[in-house]
């Protein structure tokens, strides 16, 4: 009777360390940004990589290859690198931002880039050759693209395109249509870091590192 206890605890053990073994070995198909994505743009599969990454019972925050084809465009940011987590993406009917080209005044800082979020500062003209002061007339405003001249070392003049709110739209356009002298001010946005899953090694999907790995956040 004992050695009949034993065996069945051993086999329970055993089968305990397999379970857990097993469930660290479990990836699932995601979807990391292949370059930075703003708000407002289409993901499409060209801005993204498929990987194999071990989320656990995260899994469902994070997109699948097969989400793609229903059309989503990005909310807010998306680092290169980026799982492509649900809230980060919506579709395009509900995204209230749109794209408007401004060009700058004056040099373009060299840490404004494709994703940074600057604040737009117009200064209106009021004589020919003559501007008013300064103001600030979008508060946030994401980089999608800047445009430079071929050849140009220097950002002076750049076209910067912008992600703005739809109800920034018209403040921009009038004061592009009236000449003002705009300006864009890189501004500092804390962000949480994206989660850092385990990722299956290349090639190896069906053989993990044997250490068990924590879910992601």
């Amino acid at each position: 009777m004992r050695l009949a206890i034993g065996i069945v605890l051993v086999l329970t053990s055993v089968a305990g360390v397999w379970f857990i073994v097993h469930a660290a070995r479990v990836t699932e198909p995601a979807l990391a940004a292949s370059r930075p994505l703003v708000p407002g743009q289409t993901v499409t599969a060209a801005d993204v990589v498929e990987l194999e990454v071990r989320l656990g019972e995260a899994a469902d925050g994070y997109l699948t290859p097969a989400d793609l084809e229903g059309g989503l465009v990005a909310t807010r940011v998306i680092d290169s690198g980026e799982l492509l987590a649900r809230g980060a993406v919506d579709e395009a009917d509900v995204v209230d931002a749109t794209t408007v080209v401004v060009r700058s005044a004056l040099d373009v800082p060299e840490v404004v880039e494709r994703g940074s979020t600057v604040e737009l500062w117009a200064a209106p003209l009021v004589a020919p050759g003559e501007h008013g002061e300064p103001e600030s007339i979008v508060a946030s405003a994401t980089v999608a693209e800047i445009r430079t001249e071929e050849g140009v070392v220097s950002q002076a003049g750049a076209a910067l395109e912008l992600v703005v709110a739809r109800d920034a739209v018209a403040v921009v356009l009038e004061h592009v249509a009236g000449g003002s002298a705009l300006s864009a001010v890189p501004v500092a946005v804390p962000r949480e870091p994206a989660p850092a899953p385990e990722q299956a090694g290349a090639g190896d999907e069906a053989t993990p590192s044997p250490a068990p790995a924590e879910d992601a956040e």
